[in-house]
């Protein structure tokens, strides 16, 4: 069986509020707050590469990558298993 790994990406309030509508479609809700969950992140540099699957308007698997500022981001959280699911509440 393949081990998973999948990142929990929290962001700062303000950072939030500056991407806007933009970033709703990818969000997800957890007690903790709004996050983004990733399938591949890369910390290198200036921006934040996040991988991360999505849907097109029919439906269908759809890769996405999306570039952050790195002060845009508050907490990562990576986990590694056979699940993709984080099991927040």
């Amino acid at each position: 069986m393949t081990e998973l790994h999948t990142y929990a990406v929290y962001f700062h309030p303000q950072a939030l509020d500056v991407l806007g509508e933009a970033i709703v479609p990818y969000l997800s809700d957890s007690p903790a707050g709004k996050y983004l969950s990733c399938r591949e992140i890369d910390t290198g540099g200036a921006f934040c590469e996040l991988e991360l699957a999505g849907t097109n308007a029919e439906g269908k698997p759809l890769d996405v990558q999306l570039m952050i500022p790195t002060g845009m981001i508050r907490l990562v959280i990576s986990t590694a298993g056979t699940e993709v699911d984080f099991g927040f509440g």
